[in-house]
């Protein structure tokens, strides 16, 4: 059981990672003077700075020669490093073409994406409340295909790209801080690359947009890093239930942006579609509330009648003990008194 201080700061880094995360759109708007791809290997080539302070700090540098040695790892690293690359880009580019609810609808789409990946490839068995979410997020894949005239093509690559990285990661066994390092060594060649190409051709904003848009540039690494530094402080400290819930926060800050900042059009077919989303993700999170908590009543009753078997034998042990003393003090009680000798008083 954690202290409830230390829940309250993992609720705090939790809340913070996710609202910086749902936040993002408004800090790659700032940058549309940018292409996306230049975003993007600004985002990958500041990162690895950051990420090697951070180990430097925490002195985390043993991992990195076994794993050298370990090649099928550093083949899932790379399989990490393209998926992720590839998700980050293509959010990048929807929320600067336009496209921040659908990108939000793929991000509230990933956990059943994540669930169905469980079952197909992992053979894992599902609750009957999870097959009904999984079954109400396919029809609002329909629906929201009729919405858009066309499938959703980029909540749904979102998603998907997102569950591989998930699945792939739980292969590899690093650390939060080790896995972004190692994403982040593989990634810098190549986008330092594209960036010297496009200084060379003049079409770098880091040095064509001013002082200000390279300074935005500058810090995607921060704010790439510092989100999933406070995630990892929140997930040491808080259940993977409460972790759960909290990754909605994320999506729910975009879809609120795409309606209120970037006023993006929202008919109520789609209305309709995020509608069958979020019920999908309620019948989720209340299977999670409802399996969480007869787990902790069996382990409490577990650990109640642990404690009952524990004290009848102490009793039992008590009673025998008792038992001995007194068979004891009876036999002594009946041995004869030797007779005294002669000529002796007391």
């Amino acid at each position: 059981m954690q202290p409830r201080s230390d829940q309250r700061t993992g609720l705090a880094y939790g809340f913070a990672a996710y609202t910086m995360w749902g936040l993002l759109p408004l800090y790659w708007r700032l940058l549309e003077d940018a292409s996306p791809s230049e975003i993007l290997a600004h985002r990958m080539v500041w990162s690895l700075p950051v990420a090697v302070v951070l180990l430097a700090v925490l002195r985390r540098w043993s991992w990195i020669s076994p794993l050298l040695r370990q090649p099928r790892r550093l083949g899932l690293i790379l399989l990490c490093t393209l998926v992720i690359s590839a998700n980050w880009f293509l959010y990048i580019w929807a929320v600067n073409s336009g496209q921040v609810l659908e990108a939000s609808l793929g991000y509230f789409t990933n956990p059943l994406v994540s669930i169905a990946f469980g079952v197909l490839l992992l053979r894992e068995r599902l609750r009957p409340l999870q097959w009904t979410a999984v079954g109400t997020g396919t029809l609002a894949v329909i629906v929201m295909t009729v919405a858009y005239g066309r499938v959703p093509w980029i909540a749904l690559a979102l998603a998907f790209s997102f569950a591989t990285y998930g699945l792939v990661k739980k292969g590899i066994k690093l650390d939060g801080i080790e896995g972004f390092s190692a994403e982040t060594a593989l990634q810098l060649l190549p986008a330092l690359g594209f960036l010297v190409f496009l200084g060379l051709r003049g079409e770098a904003a880091f040095t064509t947009g001013g002082v200000g848009q390279a300074l935005l540039l500058s810090a995607c690494g921060i704010a790439t890093a510092v989100p999933l530094i406070c995630f990892g402080a929140a997930a040491v400290r808080l259940p993977l239930t409460t972790i759960g819930m909290m990754q909605y926060l994320a999506p729910t800050f975009q879809f609120v942006l795409g309606l209120t900042v970037f006023h993006e059009a929202m008919p109520p077919e789609r209305w309709a579609g995020f509608a069958l989303v979020w019920l999908a993700l309620a019948l989720l999170t209340w299977d999670a509330l409802r399996t969480a908590g007869r787990a902790r009543t069996a382990l409490a009753r577990a650990a109640a009648r642990a404690g009952e078997a524990a004290a009848a034998e102490a009793a039992q042990t008590a009673e025998a003990a008792r038992a001995a003393a007194t068979a004891t003090a009876q036999h002594t009680a009946e041995q004869p008194v030797p007779p005294r000798p002669s000529g002796l008083t007391q």
